[in-house]
């Protein structure tokens, strides 16, 4: 499908959450792990009931109830609509593209360890897709009738912005009026095992966000929650946050940091006067969800802290030095002075699709 007309800005328009302790933007700034008590694990039950848990993993479980969660923040799914079975736009409207580096980890080294004790007979053949990579995208758009271009992302630290980015893409390309983006992990023994970490320090939640053209988010009715500012990905913390923030421009009023980022004793690369905030410190380290946990914080300190302070935009990186990569991106709020025509990349503009 494509548009006849450019969508404008790229929108934040709705965003869901399932973890435990926190249930609005907002209330990940705040951090119930900060507070010296670890709340109880979400019940994924309470949101999708029994159908939503039929063959599924948890991370798909629990990518579910963010993502209905999120559908219905953004007016596309009704609010009495209890399963979130019917959507108020065409499905091919919407595109999916989620992110997990870990989710089904557990599933796929079950299987593989099955198949190699020659015990495959065994596995469920209802459980069997559980072990592809794809399959939180994959159930999401089946769930909800989402028929447009879906994509699951497993890229290492960056794969929750890149995760965004590509949302805001199909966006402003002309392919979808708006995409769902999806974050998810777990943790289970074998992901423990893997990481060498105990359970409470891993995420066991997901994040989802509406990214939708400005434009067609207007047209409908819906708020704006957020705009999407530029996006870079390059080998250093240091050059991505110069990359975002060019010298003489417009400062953060708040920076994402990286996953237990440790700033180092100088040459730190963003002022020391900007609040930092490490969204991990709140849900446990997140891997593949963190970025789209980053950019629903953001949401809450722009819709609060960030509006009464007057700074219109939060800085976003995940991945630091030790890492292959850094992903950066600039949120800001719907009401600030610039408002890009095409959000989330530095260089690709508004396609006019006929």
């Amino acid at each position: 499908m494509t548009e006849p007309r450019a969508p404008g800005a790229v929108v934040v328009s709705g965003v869901g959450l399932a973890l435990p302790g926190a249930d609005t933007p907002d209330a990940l700034l705040r951090g119930a792990r900060a507070l010296g008590h670890a709340p109880e694990p979400f019940d994924t039950g309470a949101r999708i009931g029994r159908r939503g848990h039929r063959y599924k993993d948890r991370a798909t479980q629990l990518a579910l109830c963010a993502a209905l969660d999120a559908l219905r923040d953004a007016a596309l799914v009704p609010a009495d609509d209890a399963d979130g079975g019917t959507l108020t736009v065409p499905g091919d409207t919407v595109g999916v593209v989620a992110s997990s580096n870990l989710g089904n980890l557990d599933t796929a080294c079950l299987t593989a360890a099955a198949i190699a004790e020659g015990s495959a007979r065994s596995l469920s053949p209802m459980s069997l897709p559980n072990a592809s990579s794809n399959v939180i995208a994959s159930w999401v758009a089946i769930r909800h009738g989402l028929r447009g271009p879906n994509l699951m992302l497993c890229n290492g630290p960056t794969s929750g912005l890149d995760a965004v980015h590509w949302a805001a893409t199909l966006v402003a390309a002309g392919r979808v009026r708006r995409a769902l983006v999806v974050g998810a992990e777990t943790h289970n023994a074998v992901v423990e095992d893997l990481l060498a970490r105990p359970a409470d320090d891993l995420l066991d939640g997901a994040a989802a966000l509406v990214v939708e053209g400005a434009r067609w988010a207007e047209q409908r009715g819906a708020r704006a929650l957020a705009v999407l500012g530029p996006y870079e990905r390059r080998a250093g913390l240091a050059g991505c946050v110069r990359a975002l923030l060019p010298e003489g421009g417009d400062g953060p009023g708040v920076w994402f940091t990286p996953e237990r980022y440790q700033e180092p004793a100088s040459d730190a690369p963003v002022p020391p006067a900007v609040p930092r905030h490490d969204v991990t410190t709140a849900v446990g380290r997140a891997s593949g969800a963190l970025g789209v946990l980053q950019c629903a914080a953001a949401v809450g300190w722009l819709g609060t802290a960030g509006a009464e302070a007057g700074a219109g935009q939060a800085l976003i990186t995940s991945g630091d030095d030790t890492a292959d990569a850094v992903a950066g991106l600039l949120l800001r709020g719907p009401g600030g002075r610039r408002t890009p025509e095409v959000s989330a990349m530095s260089e690709i503009s508004a396609l006019e699709c006929t």
